[in-house]
């Protein structure tokens, strides 16, 4: 079993990454694998509604997030990290989800998200964690993906690694989400080995407010 790890961070061993390692070492000790999937620093243009992963399969734009994608179809969980800018998550993660998730709903890859677990973590030195959060957990929840908490909001503070480093709870609460992913990874497959089926699928019915 394995869980891919986003870091929607500019900075590659910063706030997001040290929450990160902490929930992998403690994936590890569960026996779960795991693999830190870092953005970079290239620009990730939003969605720009072309239609051509309709088309062709894949976003238009060769960049992380087709890679991203190819990636999700061998994982099992996944736990999307950002910190905070401006009261929300980073206009880098933001344009990078929207175009994963609806590139995959479009291309017919959306079976590489679907009823897998999901979990959103932010970090801030002070505020806006929480808008974060909540922002990031929208696309879970319209892509049919049981979303894993902690006992506590998924974040950590501090301005560099070293003050995370200090937030016992926050680094606690990685802890907490980590097992609790495990957990349900573990449920997951168990019930795999039960015959358990899948949810009952439907033709989605699609209505607009304006007739």
């Amino acid at each position: 079993m394995k869980v891919i790890l986003v870091n929607g961070g500019p900075h590659k061993d910063g706030c997001v990454n040290r929450a990160l390692e902490e929930i992998a070492k403690t994936l590890k000790e569960e026996k779960i694998e795991s693999e830190i999937f870092w953005l970079g620093l290239k620009p990730i243009s939003g969605c720009i509604a072309c239609g051509t992963c309709k088309e062709k399969g894949k976003c238009v734009f060769e960049d992380k997030v087709n890679e991203f994608v190819e990636k999700a179809k061998d994982a099992d969980g996944f736990i999307f990290g950002s910190p905070v800018h401006y009261a929300g998550p980073t206009g880098a993660i933001t344009s990078f989800m929207d175009r994963v998730f609806y590139s995959a709903s479009q291309s017919g890859k959306i079976d590489r998200f679907k009823f897998k677990p999901a979990a959103a973590i932010s970090s801030a030195r002070r505020a806006g964690t929480t808008a974060t959060y909540d922002n990031l957990n929208k696309y879970f929840g319209i892509t049919q993906m049981p979303i894993i908490s902690s006992r506590y909001w998924n974040m950590v503070h501090g301005k560099t690694k070293e003050d995370v480093e200090k937030d016992k709870e926050g680094l606690q609460t990685m802890r907490f989400l980590a097992r609790n992913m495990a957990y349900y990874l573990k449920c997951i497959e168990a019930g795999k080995e039960k015959g358990i089926k899948l949810p009952k699928e439907e033709n989605v019915e699609m209505t607009n407010f304006i007739r």
